[in-house]
């Protein structure tokens, strides 16, 4: 008698489309390159004598330190432009933290499993990884900062060193998987031009000014 027809979903399996495989495979290399990259992720990992080091660097790019000192500037300034600038940088961390979070909760990946749960200030989102917020703050933050500071060509380099090693210190202390971090790179760089579009001024926003 004949075989009875596979169901469609058994099909699917045995005969998988290209985008599926190719998918999977850089999934797995994701993972892979992440487990062998996370070479902080415990003080008993390869470099876990760095890892304090790596902690700092990831308290500079953390969202709580760069929303107080931008309040705190924003309240001592009594220059009309600085109070622009700043105000539009706050504008930008508070969009960039909401982003990130309908991001997370919509994505829902779960960090690397050799992650330790020992994060400065975090909240509920933060048990997943996609996309890196601390990679997304730094290029937010760089491109900010270059575009509005008159800073000196070492200043310059020194602060896209600082937002490329943010990201690093990431996949290093077992945070985030690679892609993680790269996406949160793009997004942050991204995310600046919505920023630049939207520009609070005193024209666009005079009730908000008005407050200052």
């Amino acid at each position: 008698s004949a075989a009875a027809p596979l169901p469609e979903e058994d099909c699917m399996k045995l005969n998988p489309s290209f985008l599926g495989i190719a998918l999977s495979s850089l999934l797995a290399i994701d993972l892979w390159a992440s487990k062998r990259l996370g070479v902080c992720a415990g003080e008993g990992s390869a470099w876990g004598s760095v890892r304090p080091l790596m902690k700092v660097i990831e308290v500079s790019g953390h969202g709580i330190p760069w929303l107080l000192g931008t309040f705190y500037g924003l309240c001592q300034s009594d220059s009309s432009a600085a109070r622009e600038v700043l105000l539009n940088l706050l504008f930008a961390l508070l969009l960039d933290l909401v982003l990130v979070a309908v991001v997370k909760g919509l994505v829902k990946r779960r960090r690397p499993t050799h992650n330790k749960m020992d994060m400065f200030v975090t909240i509920s989102v933060d048990k997943y990884s996609f996309p890196s917020g601390h990679a997304t703050r730094a290029a937010l933050v760089c491109r900010f900062i270059l575009h509005h500071l008159v800073l000196a060509i070492p200043l310059r380099v020194l602060v896209v060193l600082w937002a490329l090693i943010v990201g690093v210190s990431r996949v290093m202390l077992g945070r985030h998987n690679v892609t993680d971090v790269l996406f949160g790179l793009l997004l942050g760089y991204a995310l600046y031009s919505v920023v630049e579009y939207c520009w609070l001024s005193p024209l666009s926003a005079p009730a908000l000014f008005a407050l200052w």
